[in-house]
């Protein structure tokens, strides 16, 4: 399989996990969860969840670099 083509199904799973991440019931128990260390845990999970995406973009996009 060319690389192009692997690159651009790797980046579309994980936009579509992405797409699950933040667009679905799944952040919603995080509303009601207490402050961990003075921060909302919503936005633990939010930001957490944006670098996860950013780490794997930059790690997929480095594979095909080889």
């Amino acid at each position: 399989m060319p690389r192009a083509t692997l690159l651009r199904q790797r980046l579309l799973a994980l936009f579509l996990a992405a797409l699950f991440a933040f667009f679905s019931p799944l952040p919603d128990p995080f509303a009601s969860v207490p402050d961990l260390l003075g921060i909302d845990a919503l936005y633990v999970y939010l930001f957490g969840a944006w670098a996860l995406v950013i780490g794997l973009a930059a790690w997929a996009c480095s594979q095909g670099q080889d």
